[in-house]
């Protein structure tokens, strides 16, 4: 029987490959090109979850037991909105202007 830590890393990984695809096939229906390194990230993340069950290699960037680090996941989120048409966000927030 496997342990719950495991358990939850399958659940994981399973739904980083999701989010993978669901966020190729939504720029493909909206027509959306990605770039070249976006194509790239998709392909070559979802390798390294299919093959080691995470994407990255230093324990550091991520949490035990998450299939991305935070920065695959953001990028992810980034790829996911402009599948949608969305504006990208800014990534420090707004300028103050001052006087």
């Amino acid at each position: 029987m496997p342990s719950p830590f495991e358990i939850q890393r399958e659940a994981a990984k399973r739904a980083a490959l999701n989010a993978l695809k669901r966020a190729r096939r939504s720029a493909e229906k909206a027509g959306v090109s990605l770039s070249e390194w976006e194509g790239e990230f998709l392909d070559s993340v979802s390798e390294r979850v299919k093959t080691h069950g995470r994407a990255f290699g230093d324990p550091e960037l991520g949490t035990p037991g998450q299939a991305l680090s935070a920065m695959q996941g953001r990028k992810l989120k980034e790829i996911a909105a402009k599948a949608k048409g969305e504006e990208p966000k800014r990534r420090w927030g707004k300028r103050g202007t001052r006087d």
